[in-house]
């Protein structure tokens, strides 16, 4: 298990990209404390507290494994939906592309961030920040509804052994994914995809398109009925 651990960053996702020169595949980097976190378009990821999980992936996929690159935030959102059923008796959905929700509400943000040189390709910085033991005190100062694996058990999460178990699920289906990229997790993924077969709205690159949300392909992406008119959308965010 590489792990890097550091007291406090402004972001692990910076820090890795910085170094990922000297950063060896599967380097789980995380921090007690981040200051400027970040999420998909922008959001700022709140800090809040050094007992929740501040967590950026080394990512160094072969030449062969580009084609599936995309998909890595999806592949984390289903090792951590079966983190927290298999270890914590929760009830998780995934909200597309890549949110992982308790009841409705958020306990996770994950954003990925390619690192280059000269235009040659060096890796991926994959983050994630999980609400581990946020009270509910502070989950309400948060602007959109969240909530904590503590909020949810009512049990103090020890961050070490959450590390742990996410990191061995996280190796343990990773062979499979590397090779077969979305295709690998999509049964996983469908099962806990809370948006099928309802009305959503799509952010696609500042653009909403309302829409049912018919089905995911292959590939991971998005297949919106608008009237009478199918679409497929390989980025975006359900709103």
């Amino acid at each position: 298990m590489e792990l890097v651990h550091l007291k406090e960053i402004n972001s692990t996702n910076d820090y890795v990209k910085k170094h990922m020169q000297e950063l060896k595949n599967l380097t789980f980097v995380y921090s007690d404390r981040q200051t400027s976190g970040r999420g998909r378009l922008t959001r700022k990821w709140i800090d809040s507290g050094e007992d929740n999980l501040f967590l950026t992936i080394v990512i160094k996929p072969k030449e062969s494994e580009f084609e599936h690159i995309s998909n890595y935030t999806q592949y984390l959102s289903v090792i951590l939906a079966m983190v927290l059923e298999e270890e914590y008796n929760l009830s998780p959905q995934i909200k597309w592309p890549n949110d992982v929700l308790i009841n409705g509400k958020k306990i996770a943000g994950i954003l990925a961030e390619g690192t280059t040189i000269g235009g040659e390709f060096l890796g991926l910085a994959l983050g994630i920040g999980v609400n581990l033991n946020t009270s509910s005190d502070n989950l309400s100062k948060i602007d959109k509804p969240a909530t904590s694996i503590f909020n949810e058990t009512e049990k103090k999460v020890d961050k070490v052994i959450f590390l742990e178990k996410l990191y061995s699920k996280f190796c343990l289906l990773y062979d499979s994914f590397v090779c077969e990229g979305f295709l690998s997790i999509k049964e996983h993924y469908i099962k806990r995809a809370m948006f099928l077969k309802k009305p959503v709205s799509v952010n696609v690159l500042g653009v909403v398109h309302d829409g049912i949300a018919e089905d995911i392909t292959n590939e991971g992406s998005l297949i919106l009925k608008e009237k009478n008119e199918l679409n497929i959308y390989y980025i975006g965010d359900i709103l």
